[in-house]
């Protein structure tokens, strides 16, 4: 059965990343490689999902890609390989959102199961993203003031609290509330709520 993900390879070992390229083609993966971080980062590639990334090369270790890629806001999750394993670059390597760290050499079975769960964690990232992305773009459009009225909405107070500490009548918050939920796209105060909590905004 074919994939619809792709799986990624960085490393500079031509034999291994033959060997691992070979292995995913026969369980129906799409595969990538590359034979350095900086081929990779040289093209465009999607998130649709995961990369393996050797820890060790030349140039740009995994270490860095992973960091730059991490510093990017890139949702890839990330299965790093080594034969150097050292529990200092494992932990800073997770802290940056490693997904495994997996030490050659390596059972196929073992890098296969790491290279499914990778993918299912991808696609619940990307699908929190794109919820992430969709809520920030409706409530982009909102005013200066109708952002303050929306931080207290978020926070549960009611339009005569916020009408007294805004200094505005209770009409003119009713107003505000109307418009938000117009431009939010949103039936009731819970959607509202819901949604702010969702979208990546300062308030």
């Amino acid at each position: 059965m074919m994939h619809d993900e792709i799986i990624f390879i960085v490393d500079d070992d031509t034999g291994l990343r033959d060997s691992l390229a070979a292995l995913l083609q026969t369980d129906g993966y799409r595969v990538v490689a590359y034979d350095s971080a900086m081929a990779f980062l040289s093209e465009p590639v999607t998130d649709n999902g995961c990369l393996i990334l050797d820890l060790k090369m030349p140039g740009m270790t995994g270490l860095e890609l992973q960091r730059h890629i991490a510093e990017s806001g890139r949702v890839l999750p990330i299965i790093l390989i080594s034969a150097f394993a050292e529990v200092s670059t494992a932990v800073t390597s997770m802290k940056l959102g490693a997904f495994d760290v997996l030490e050659k050499p390596f059972d196929d079975e073992k890098l296969l199961s790491t290279v499914a769960a990778a993918l299912e964690k991808g696609r619940k990232q990307r699908e929190i993203a794109e919820v992430r992305r969709e809520a920030t773009q409706r409530l982009s459009t909102l005013s200066a003031r109708e952002r303050e009225v929306l931080a207290k909405v978020a926070n549960g107070a009611s339009s005569k609290v916020i009408a007294e500490e805004l200094g505005i009548s209770r009409r003119t918050v009713e107003i505000h509330r109307a418009k938000i939920m117009r431009k939010a796209e949103v039936q009731n105060t819970a959607e509202l709520v819901r949604l702010t909590k969702e979208a990546d905004i300062d308030l």
